[in-house]
């Protein structure tokens, strides 16, 4: 019930012509809300810049420039937003484009609802090790009913399992891989809210089978998406690459390689036809260590902008919550606003 409401917020909200510069009442909660809605409604300039790799927008917007409904974003400016991505814009670049000098914002976009998971146990079954986890679906405590997908992934090998959470929001996915290999496995598990399948979210759990417990993500390879390209950078000379795959709920295909520099090597990202986030997974060694590394496209959860913490002196801060679509997929934004900070 809770994610339909959420979800009927989408129809029902409506543009709005913003009142950027209204200093009379530039901290009324009317004039934040305003602010928070032209952030999602609007392309900014150039209206295709989150493709752009090296372009400041002249104009902040979030919106798709070919949007058919309001409040529908692009994934390549939300992914630009993620600190993580190596085309990833400023905050001050953000602020200076949006062009309102009397306030200060901080975007955070995340999955409807959040998924967690935990080990539970393992043990040799033949030649396989079977692996039980729980995974707990739930927004703001309450618990979620919802169909499961679930990969897990070791160098080259794949295997996948279907389940649904209980009226708990909990479930026990159980998975094997057989002995013969080692290494750091990732499980990915997507999920689709049985109330409304655009309500998705995904959750990724790295372990050692066979082997110690992983090194963290990004000690052998960073990743950045953008535009349909993932783009890899290694960290070290003697790093091999064993598969790279895009995962989604219903789908699981190999990269198909572009180009190869040093240390460099350029993806092409297919057009996933899926309600769902895609999340993609490079495999490989370097010299003895196994890895696994993974990123989200677009790279959600994220938060940029302001620290709102402690507050800002003289000044309240607003905040606003909307339910958007990126893809065919359907997020939350929170958009916070106050008096100008010292940290832009």
């Amino acid at each position: 019930m809770i994610l339909l409401v959420l979800s009927a917020m989408v129809g029902t909200s409506k543009l709005m012509a913003p009142y950027l510069d209204d200093l009379a009442d530039r901290d009324s909660t009317d004039r934040f809300q305003h602010l928070a809605s032209n952030l999602l409604l609007t392309t900014g300039s150039p209206s295709n810049w989150g493709q752009l790799r090296s372009t400041v927008p002249s104009a902040f917007g979030l919106a798709r420039a070919d949007a058919v409904s309001p409040y529908e974003l692009d994934p390549d400016k939300v992914t630009r937003l993620n600190s993580q991505n190596v085309y990833a814009l400023a905050y001050s670049d953000l602020w200076q484009a949006y062009g309102v000098n009397d306030a200060s914002f901080q975007i955070e976009i995340k999955m409807l609802f959040a998924l967690s998971v935990k080990l539970v146990s393992s043990s040799t079954q033949g030649s396989q090790t079977a692996y039980e986890f729980e995974v707990r679906a739930e927004k703001s405590g309450v618990p979620i009913s919802a169909d499961l997908k679930s990969y897990v992934v070791l160098r080259d090998f794949v295997n996948e399992t279907k389940a649904s959470t209980s009226s708990n929001g909990a479930s026990i996915v159980t998975i094997g891989i057989p002995n013969s290999i080692n290494g750091t496995a990732l499980l990915l598990t997507f999920a689709k809210s049985a109330v409304n399948p655009q309500a998705v979210s995904y959750v990724v759990h790295a372990f050692g089978h066979n082997s110690p417990s992983p090194l963290p993500d990004g000690t052998f390879v960073k990743l950045s998406p953008l535009d349909r390209v993932l783009n890899a950078s290694f960290l070290y000379a003697t790093t091999q690459v064993i598969k790279a795959q895009v995962f989604s709920f219903s789908n699981n295909f190999s990269l198909t390689e572009l180009t190869q520099g040093v240390q460099t090597v350029k993806y092409a990202v297919p057009r996933i036809i899926d309600t769902s986030v895609s999340v993609l997974v490079l495999t490989g060694s370097n010299e003895s260590a196994s890895f696994a590394e993974w990123v989200a496209y677009p790279q959600v959860p994220l938060q940029i902008g302001a620290d709102f913490s402690d507050g800002i002196a003289g000044s309240r801060v607003a905040a606003y919550s909307q339910i958007v679509t990126i893809g065919s997929a359907l997020y939350e934004v929170v958009t916070k606003w106050g008096g100008l900070s010292s940290s832009v």
